[in-house]
């Protein structure tokens, strides 16, 4: 069955390249697979799935990586698991951006796409509020974070897609920083310790944290 599918992939994808996307249909596809109608769709439920074959299973990647994190590495969780996305079409590679070029063009398939990423939007905003207390201002922040980590991962795709981008892993890497560190609560902030000494008095332990604070803001000021 997976050899027929990708026969059936290819076909599709190389009469689309020809014919163009709404004047193919099932039957040319069959045909230039070398397979029956019947067998095109066990393999696959219409013309327009040939184009979105893996996204379900995708997903379930997505949400086993999620569903395997403690609450206190959520945001952590979230942008590892949409790296899975990322590099998903990083590997198809040049069938990745035959599938940019029909979806560019082509309004349906546009809007699937669009469909399909607003699943993993609301997969990681669904676990951020599970994670978090029920607040709004929780509730609000974890639909903020959710959209904020599938831009970042949209942008990379799409630079990658273009050819504009020679470095993925970097460059997600990048934006993902840039999400945490617009995004990342107390529990995943960094957590320091100070020892004072004996005989400190207080008055001078509190201007020596006063000054070390004052330098953390200067520096991300300057970041």
């Amino acid at each position: 069955m997976a050899a027929a599918r990708d026969e059936i992939s290819d076909a599709a994808f190389r009469l689309f390249g020809i014919q163009g996307y709404a004047t193919t249909s099932v039957d040319d596809i069959a045909s230039e697979a070398g397979v029956s109608r019947s067998t095109f769709f066990r393999s696959f439920g219409s013309k327009e799935a040939v184009i979105f074959p893996d996204h379900d299973e995708i997903l379930g990647r997505v949400e086993e990586r999620l569903r395997s994190s403690p609450a206190d590495a959520g945001l952590a969780a979230v942008t590892d698991a949409v790296k899975i996305v990322l590099f998903h079409y990083v590997a198809e590679g040049e069938r990745a951006r035959e599938r940019y070029g029909l979806t560019s063009t082509v309004s349906a398939l546009r809007e699937r796409e669009l469909v399909s990423g607003a699943r993993y939007q609301r997969l990681f905003r669904r676990y951020l509020s599970h994670w978090a207390d029920a607040s709004p201002e929780a509730e609000l922040r974890a639909e903020m974070t959710a959209a904020a980590v599938v831009a970042a991962h949209n942008r990379v795709l799409r630079r990658w897609l273009r050819r504009e981008c020679a470095d993925p892993q970097r460059e997600i890497e990048q934006a993902l920083a840039a999400v945490h560190r617009t995004f990342a609560d107390e529990s995943e902030a960094s957590i320091g310790m100070l020892v004072v000494p004996a005989g400190v008095p207080a008055s001078a332990v509190e201007k020596a944290v006063k000054r070390a604070l004052e330098g953390i803001a200067v520096r991300n000021l300057d970041q």
